[in-house]
């Protein structure tokens, strides 16, 4: 009788999960494209799935052009996001009388809409890629700042006392304890910050953009051309799902321990 591994069970698991998840895909889009058929919907209101993929296969450079600028903003902005979360988050570990102040601000940004900045962002800054950086960078903030310092602050007394012992600074007890404990909530927030920094990167587009996905979105919406705002839907939300298992994979790489 044959014994299976850990490494081979997960492995089976992960596969039933991905014929369960494609089963049940395929069906939505069946029963999407029958009823649109059976009601004979207007194309205007909701196009069958089949009129979707033609849109998209029959000019996919153009979809391709555009995911490439909102890849492009998306990644800088959560470069950004992050960067600025951890190192926040940093300083708030470093100087704990500090998190109140801190944390109050960044609830605020968190809660001021961001469809509201994004066209002052667009008058103050223009048209071009800096207005997108800027508002994913503040959508991705709060979850890494979040998640980063409560990674940061899980140390446990013991660990804490044993490097006092050993006469260790703030900086060094972050750098050598903290930094590793947080690895783990890091990636956690950046499951959460990656697919969210492609939303972002389209509010920013639909208030005035050149080239992008959200450029592509507004012109269908505009003209009532819903084939090519569904198709952008699919690439946007294919681009999430990859970027959301981009950053399992690295994980893994990084964190060998776990």
């Amino acid at each position: 009788m044959q014994t299976m591994t850990p490494s081979t069970e997960s492995t089976r698991h992960s596969f039933s999960g991905v014929i369960f998840a494609a089963i049940l895909l395929a069906g939505v889009f069946a029963f999407w494209e029958i009823s649109v058929r059976l009601t004979d919907t207007p194309v205007y209101i909701l196009p069958a799935p089949s009129r979707v993929a033609q849109t998209l296969f029959s000019q996919p450079l153009y979809f391709l052009e555009a995911l490439s600028v909102t890849l492009g903003e998306a990644l800088a902005g959560l470069t950004l996001g992050t960067l600025v979360g951890v190192l926040v988050a940093a300083l708030v570990s470093l100087k704990p009388q500090l998190e109140r102040g801190v944390m109050t601000l960044a609830i605020l940004v968190k809660s001021t809409p961001l469809a509201a900045i994004a066209p002052l962002l667009t008058i103050w800054l223009g048209f071009g890629v800096l207005p997108k950086i800027i508002i994913t960078a503040l959508l991705t903030f709060f979850p890494t700042l979040v998640n980063v310092l409560v990674g940061l602050q899980s140390a446990e007394r013991e660990m804490l006392d044993l490097m006092r012992v050993h006469r260790a600074t703030n900086w060094q007890i972050l750098i050598h304890l903290r930094a590793w404990l947080a690895l783990p909530y890091l990636f956690a927030a950046l499951r959460v910050a990656a697919p969210l920094a492609l939303v972002g990167a389209v509010i920013a587009e639909w208030t005035g953009a050149s080239s992008g996905l959200g450029r592509v979105m507004w012109l269908a919406y505009s003209n009532l051309n819903l084939p090519p705002m569904f198709a952008a839907i699919f690439v946007l939300s294919l681009s999430g799902m990859g970027a959301y298992g981009l950053i399992i994979w690295l994980e893994k790489k990084v964190l060998r321990w776990k």
